[in-house]
């Protein structure tokens, strides 16, 4: 690893040129006249990159609406597997009733009539709730299922607004490379499942975060971690990325910077519930602990194969088993690897860690890698199997779901189908993962660092030499082990990333 002096990975790069790097995209731009020229002048008009994908965000968010027009017109309101076969079921005008919103009813404080007591989302995500409510301008004399739909309408707006949000910090975390961001605003599994609940609330939050992070703004990019956190609970996973990483570089400074960042954020969100409402609070972690195995799990497989429950305790603990194993592999591969992972890398791979091992997968879940992948692994290919598997499995669920709420008619997928687009999910998550871990293991096949860059999302880490790496230290404690196959060694974070002897 290169010292700092010796470094110039600050110094501003050229706009990385997708077509010209990716035969997906160069075939894609086929549509809007063919691949960037030579001569090509990039931003210097009117439509920059990140103008360009905030415009497509909006119109891929725009098509996902216009895929729920059965529901909102009727398909919510009439039955149940009508909007199963649709396949343009949200939770959001359901819960509008369903959680005291209609009513007027404070959330976590006023307890709720039926089998859920209190509201089971996080406290942030609540807040995001209780403001559009507050939005939906509709009078309580109005039909509720104007209401609904009005509500629905109205969360529609607010997401759409965190959609671009993603976008554009995706955009801009990576300076050379702001197409990236096409990832997010062209992701089909964005367009089908950002108004099914509000994940895309959080998923933002973390977003904003990794922006800040990749700027240097440690505080900051802690801040956000804390509040993305307190809208759900995955964006706290890529703390334990950031340690390692900042282990490894001696960043302990950055480190706590932005742990005590993530305490204050959180706490100041979630104190005042627990201490007004402290039965309200907690709910959302006693309903995740007592939730039983649900949709898009392996374990809904295994039930389903052997015909055998499995005690919620006994799939709460594996679960936690698993990831504390997946977790010690990463780790493994974090401070063993010949050059140091980028934060993106292992942030994907810790969030995906959990999708595949959590006891319920809703489609939903996906826009939290959405982001992270394109960070991680900005190629078209393989994001596009990864996206057709979620797809496949958005199709799936519904049609289940149409199957098993139909009666005798049966219209929809069968249960050893559903197991099938369940399997798809499970292997495309598994495939980008392999991707992502062979690229740490063969940074040369990195597209990031294809230019040299060493971590451009890397923040205080970006060019920052090893303090502290196990694999260097065997190597120092073994100076009788036959030597390495002589060959042109590559310095990572160089500029250009040349080969020296």
């Amino acid at each position: 690893m290169p010292s700092a002096e010796d470094t110039s990975v600050h110094q501003e790069r050229p706009v990385v040129r997708p077509t010209r790097q990716d035969e997906i995209a160069a075939a894609g731009s086929e549509l809007i006249g063919g691949p960037v020229g030579r001569w090509a002048r990039l931003g210097a008009g009117p439509l920059t990159p990140v103008r360009v994908i905030v415009l497509v965000a909006i119109g891929m968010f725009a098509l996902g609406m216009v895929q729920k027009i059965p529901c909102y017109d009727w398909a919510w309101f009439r039955g149940t597997s009508s909007q199963y076969t649709h396949a343009c079921y949200s939770d959001i005008p359901h819960l509008y009733v369903g959680r005291g919103f209609a009513d007027g009813l404070i959330p976590y404080a006023d307890r709720l009539s039926g089998d859920m007591q209190y509201l089971e989302y996080p406290v942030l995500t609540g807040l995001f709730m209780q403001v559009a409510s507050w939005l939906t301008l509709t009078p309580d004399s109005d039909p509720v299922q104007q209401r609904e739909q009005m509500y629905w309408m109205v969360n529609a707006g607010m997401l759409m607004i965190c959609a671009v949000i993603t976008a554009v910090c995706v955009a801009r975390t990576h300076r050379s490379r702001p197409w990236d961001g096409l990832f997010v605003a062209l992701a089909p599994a964005l367009a089908l499942t950002a108004t099914i609940n509000w994940d895309l609330f959080a998923v933002a939050l973390t977003a904003a975060a990794m922006l800040m992070w990749s700027r240097g703004r440690t505080l900051a990019f802690g801040v956000l971690i804390g509040l993305a956190t307190a809208a759900k609970l995955y964006p706290a996973l890529l703390l334990g990325p950031l340690l390692l990483l900042c282990w490894r570089a001696g960043k302990w400074r950055e480190c706590r910077s932005a742990l005590l960042g993530a305490a204050a954020g959180w706490l100041v969100v979630n104190l005042p519930v627990m201490l007004y409402a402290p039965e309200g609070w907690k709910k959302f972690y006693t309903f995740s602990q007592e939730r039983q195995i649900d949709y898009g799990s392996f374990w809904l497989i295994i039930t389903q194969r052997t015909g055998r429950p499995i005690d919620v305790d006994t799939v709460n603990t594996a679960s936690v088993l698993l990831m504390i194993v997946l977790c010690a592999g990463i780790t493994g591969l974090a401070l063993g690897a010949r050059h140091r992972p980028r934060f993106a890398q292992l942030a994907f791979l810790v969030v995906a860690a959990f999708v595949l091992t959590n006891k319920v997968y809703s489609p939903q879940y996906v826009l939290w890698l959405i982001p992270l992948a394109a960070l991680a692994r900005p190629r078209w290919r393989d994001f596009l199997v990864w996206q057709a598997c979620e797809a496949a499995y958005f199709l799936g669920i519904w049609l289940y779901l149409a199957y098993t709420t139909s009666g005798d008619k049966h219209q929809g997928l069968p249960q050893e189908g559903y197991q099938v687009v369940i399997a798809l999910h499970l292997l495309g998550t598994l495939y980008l993962c392999a991707m992502v871990v062979r690229d740490i293991l063969m940074p040369e096949r990195d597209p990031v660092r294809r230019d040299g860059s060493d971590d451009p999302s890397g923040g205080v880490l970006d060019g920052s030499p090893d303090k502290v790496s196990p694999a260097r230290i065997l190597r120092h404690q073994a100076p009788h082990a036959a030597p390495a196959v002589e060959g042109p060694r590559v310095e990572w974070g160089t500029a250009g990333g040349r080969s020296s002897g």
